[in-house]
This record gives structure tokens, C-alpha cells and sequence, in this order.
């Protein structure tokens, strides 16, 4: 079973201001409808979803790239913590958002991949097409 997985979007939006926003929890809450809050730097802790999902970032290239340990409360008690990286590269029509979730809960992979279609890349998309 494949415990990983890389998606991508197109983001009507210049990639510092995606970067930001990712990295904000007030704006992290706006583009999901969800709450989280956010330490926006190397070390800093960060929970969205009301707490579903909570982590620790572990590097940021500003405005690029950013690397997370992230896990959720569905996580069996013994698993470590899955990685998060995610791109922000500049295209044409604003910015190309690139996932990479990996060391995921084995049978978990393909309901987060979902997750983060339907809840963190068409909620953006409507976000950043003002």
C-alpha cells in the first residue's frame, strides 16, 4: 500500500501571498472555513480544523517552500508523524501549489488525498479567484 502521495493546483494568486496566507492563521481560517492557529516559523507548533490536524514546521524557503510534520487525531497513537511539503512555484495564471504528503499511516494515504482536494484545494481556488 502506497503511504504517500503528490497533488498539485493552480492558484489564481502570486505565490508569496499563498505562501503568507498558508502561514496565517487567520487567513489559513479563511481560505478552509476552519479554524487554526499558526507559529509562522521554523520550530513553530501550528493545529487547523478545530485541532483535527496539528504539527510543527520544520523548514520554510520564503515564498517557495515550506516542510511540515503533520498528523491528525486519526493517527494511531504509536505512528509518527507523517510529512508535509508543500511549493508554491510561479506560473502563468499565478501559482502552482504542490503536495507532498509521505510516511503516512498505512491504509490511511488515499482518505487524505481526498482531504486535501476537498477541503484545502477547491476552498483556495474559490479564495484566491476574488
Amino acid at each position: 500500500m502506497k503511504n504517500e502521495f503528490t497533488l498539485s493546483a493552480i492558484l489564481n494568486v502570486k505565490p508569496e501571498i499563498a505562501y503568507k496566507a498558508w502561514l496565517n492563521g487567520k487567513e489559513h481560517s479563511n481560505f478552509t472555513g476552519s479554524p487554526a492557529k499558526i507559529n509562522p516559523k521554523v520550530g513553530g507548533t501550528f493545529t487547523a480544523w478545530d485541532g483535527y490536524i496539528s504539527g510543527k514546521t520544520m523548514e520554510l524557503e520564503p515564498n517557495k517552500r515550506i516542510l511540515q510534520k503533520w498528523r491528525t487525531t486519526e493517527f494511531p497513537d504509536k505512528s509518527p508523524d507523517s510529512m508535509l511539503e508543500i511549493t508554491f512555484e510561479n506560473v502563468d495564471k499565478g501559482t502552482k501549489l504542490t503536495i507532498r504528503h509521505f510516511n503516512i499511516p498505512e491504509g490511511q494515504a488515499e482518505e487524505y488525498k481526498k482531504g486535501w482536494k476537498d477541503y484545502y484545494f477547491e476552498p483556495m481556488k474559490k479564495y484566491f479567484s476574488f
